[in-house]
């Protein structure tokens, strides 16, 4: 029987070779509107020769750690998770932008503030090492508002473990404003919870680019694979572009569980888009201002983005695909 089923295997291998097993990648995403289609390339991975096993992390700088010890093949997060990561030693590059946009400035709705310069004096909350933190200092310096966790600054900072805590703490009136991630912000609008003060994209940082990052053994000595998960990646994100339908039911339907409504989701996306864009210079202009805050308590942070922005299987998939 043995030698019956060995020499079956070698027939089907004759006849196509089809019996090739996937070529299994590990992904480390997180829960956001704006991260669907990344959440999205699992379901489509076979039809590109590959099996994706997603582990979804409570926030970017999570990810990471995870990265170093060869858990994590490929990432999701905000841009100054990646910086991070690399300026300490991790071994990875950039090879994709998969979203922009996606996060917002929100204050108790009976506060009088007009904008970020009206901060001065008030309790603000953010989650720590995410991209709203960054952008959330940089908003305060565009207004030349000083910061701390302690009282005597001009903005007294609160930190949170993850982005739930601080739409309950601006609900309970534990902190005047917060800096929030999608669709988590359009969830505490809907819930009479807070109400838009700014979105903080007026900056030199601009609109934040989240970045798909990939460990540099991959890039490097899995070249093959690598090229397949770019050419996933562009289709994943392809689909949620032309069908926003289908981005919106997956994401509503499987990312949420059911529980984030069409008008969430919609109002959440109307702050963020999916792309498959990396702006030149983006991530250099985020390191910069990370080492001007002194997150991410880089020993080497990276110097130009040349060193590990690594955009040629994002043009050759783009190619392939006939995708703008």
């Amino acid at each position: 029987m043995l030698k019956g089923l060995i020499a079956a295997g070698a027939m089907l291998v004759a006849l196509g070779g089809t019996v090739r097993a996937e070529d299994v990648v590990r992904l480390g995403n997180l829960k956001f509107a704006h991260y669907g289609a990344i959440s999205y390339m699992k379901e489509i991975a076979p039809k590109y020769g590959l099996k994706i096993d997603e582990r979804q992390f409570a926030k970017g700088a999570d990810i990471y750690p995870a990265m170093a010890v060869d858990q994590i093949d490929i990432a999701a997060s905000g841009g100054d998770g990646a910086v991070a990561a690399r300026g300490n030693g991790v071994k990875l590059v950039i090879v994709a932008g998969f979203a922009d946009g996606g996060v917002r400035i929100l204050k108790r709705p009976d506060l009088p503030a007009k904008s970020a310069a009206d901060l001065k004096g008030l309790k603000v909350a953010t989650v720590r090492g995410g991209t709203q933190d960054l952008m959330l200092l940089a908003e305060l310096d565009k207004h030349g508002l000083t910061w701390s966790e302690r009282p005597g600054k001009d903005v007294q900072l609160t930190y949170f473990n993850n982005y739930a805590d601080l739409n309950q703490a601006l609900g309970q009136k534990y902190v005047d404003v917060i800096c929030q991630s999608e669709p988590q912000s359009t969830q505490a609008i809907s819930a009479g919870w807070g109400v838009e003060l700014v979105k903080p994209y007026d900056t030199p940082i601009g609109k934040p680019v989240r970045p798909l990052v990939m460990t540099e053994k991959m890039y490097t000595e899995r070249p093959e694979v690598a090229a397949k998960v770019l050419r996933l990646f562009v289709a994943a994100t392809k689909a949620f572009i032309d069908d926003p339908a289908l981005a919106e039911k997956y994401v509503r339907e499987q990312v949420f569980k059911g529980q984030l409504t069409s008008q969430d989701f919609r109002d959440g996306m109307a702050n963020a888009s999916y792309t498959y864009a990396m702006p030149a210079g983006h991530m250099q202009v985020t390191t910069d201002y990370m080492v001007k805050y002194g997150l991410g308590k880089m020993q080497n942070p990276p110097k130009s983005d040349a060193e590990w922005v690594k955009l040629d299987l994002l043009d050759k998939a783009k190619a392939d695909l006939k995708v703008e």
